[in-house]
């Protein structure tokens, strides 16, 4: 039976609800072992949670995982892309090299929701005082790590290759001057230098049913750029606005100008395209017409020529829309990451997997298009990735029926995570074991 023929007879199987494994044995010691670590995994979440820290600041977080890892007879590696740990386990079988990525940062946000560990931390954030919570989930994704690192060392005689694990900082983006993030953990080698894996793997909580698995083939996620626009005006007595020039009513008229280049001047039936401005600044008292606005927003596009054009059109918008309010605009466009790009091969081998590992092939969904970012996008530009979701909501919550990542209400089901370790110590297994000689 050829390697494709044995992959497609999975693939059946899973979605008729009856997953076959790659290898049952090893599923069922990997299963035992994510059982036993569980209660583990739990508590390093609940403290991960309640010392959050921001991008480039993981020190406390780098320390618990540094120590984790030595203990289990990992090789580690700290220090990298500033607080990035890596830990490499090498298998009592020769075999190939995968990676697991975690992030680590969390986010300048105000906990809201009522838990017994709930972060009270502060810290700073491009030059201000700001409260941290772990409100985009990354707390579970390091407790998961934690937990296949412990399944993995324990079944490490019979593990068929070398496993690099990659716990990175500043997914979110690093402070203002800055470098960090998976573009940095990848410039410094993480990739390249030896043990060098051949795949990654990665996942994300997220707003969906407890315990699913639920992924897309192809472009995942949405390739991101941050957008400054400055517009520049006279300051001027706000009950004599001809005496100056007005950069708000500027501002206001290019926000609205934004908005039609996606709805009116791109094709969107080919891939889905979002402009956005969350912040604005300007002035300080009501009747004074200030010289300057500041506003900061996000750009989201999946097709690259697409990303080209759209990035020219509002700059274009922008500087033309000021000139003609008499002010000025300067636009700076600074890439964040490029599309999650799931390869499809790597995608179907893992999808029964994830049906094993969720319990059956009816909890693993394939899900639209997401119009968030990662970037865990840069490892993907280097070797074939597979990054998928899991869901956390609470029980019988829908998918998005609860507040979503980002949000200072964000909720984690801690009875999902053994499902997490079960999927990423599945997935490492088992690619291993299908590319072994």
């Amino acid at each position: 039976m050829t390697r494709a023929v044995a992959i497609s007879l999975c693939l059946l199987a899973a979605w008729s609800g009856n997953p076959v494994a790659a290898n049952d044995d090893s599923h069922d010691l990997i299963a035992a072992a994510a059982k036993e670590v569980e209660p583990k995994v739990i508590t390093w979440r609940r403290d991960i949670h309640q010392h959050p820290e921001l991008g480039n600041r993981e020190f406390r977080t780098a320390g618990l995982v540094a120590d984790h890892l030595r203990a289990l007879g990992f090789e580690v590696e700290t220090g990298v892309a500033h607080t990035g740990v890596v830990g490499v386990l090498t298998g009592g079988k020769p075999g190939s090299v995968v990676a697991i990525r975690a992030d680590m940062d969390a986010l300048p946000v105000k906990e809201m929701v009522d838990l017994p560990f709930a972060s009270k931390a502060r810290g700073e954030y491009n030059g201000q005082e700001v409260p941290v919570m772990h409100a985009c989930g990354h707390d579970n994704h390091v407790a998961i790590l934690m937990g296949v690192a412990e399944v993995l060392a324990d079944l490490r005689e019979t593990l068929p290759g070398t496993v690099k694990l990659i716990f990175q900082p500043a997914e979110e983006g690093p402070p203002a001057g800055e470098d960090g993030g998976a573009k940095l953990m990848v410039e410094q080698g993480v990739l390249d230098t030896d043990p060098k894996p051949q795949a990654i793997f990665g996942l994300h909580v997220g707003p969906l049913p407890t315990g699913t698995l639920n992924y897309r083939p192809a472009g995942a996620l949405a390739a991101a750029d941050g957008l400054e626009i400055v517009v520049e005006g006279e300051q001027t007595h706000g009950s004599s606005p001809w005496l100056g020039v007005d950069p708000v009513t500027a501002a206001a008229q290019i926000i609205t100008a934004l908005q039609t280049i996606p709805s009116r001047q791109l094709d969107i039936t080919k891939a889905p395209a979002v402009v956005s401005i969350g912040s604005i600044h300007g002035g300080v008292r009501g009747n004074i017409i200030p010289d300057r606005v500041d506003m900061l927003g996000t750009i989201r596009t999946f097709d690259p020529e697409m990303r080209e054009d759209f990035l020219k059109r509002i700059t274009k918008t922008a500087e033309t829309v000021a000139a003609a309010a008499g002010a000025k605009a300067t636009v700076t466009i600074t890439p964040y990451a490029p599309v999650t790009y799931n390869d499809p091969a790597l995608t179907a081998e893992m999808l029964p997997t994830l049906a094993w590992a969720a319990g059956s092939g009816d909890k693993v969904v394939e899900v639209p298009r997401i119009m968030g970012a990662e970037d865990f996008a840069f490892y993907q530009k280097k070797i074939p990735g597979f990054y998928f979701f899991l869901g956390v909501n609470k029980e019988g919550v829908g998918a998005y029926k609860a507040p979503t990542n980002h949000s200072p209400y964000f909720y984690a089901n801690e009875d999902a995570l053994i499902v997490g370790v079960r999927a990423l110590a599945g997935a490492a297994w088992d690619y291993l074991e299908q590319a072994a000689p």
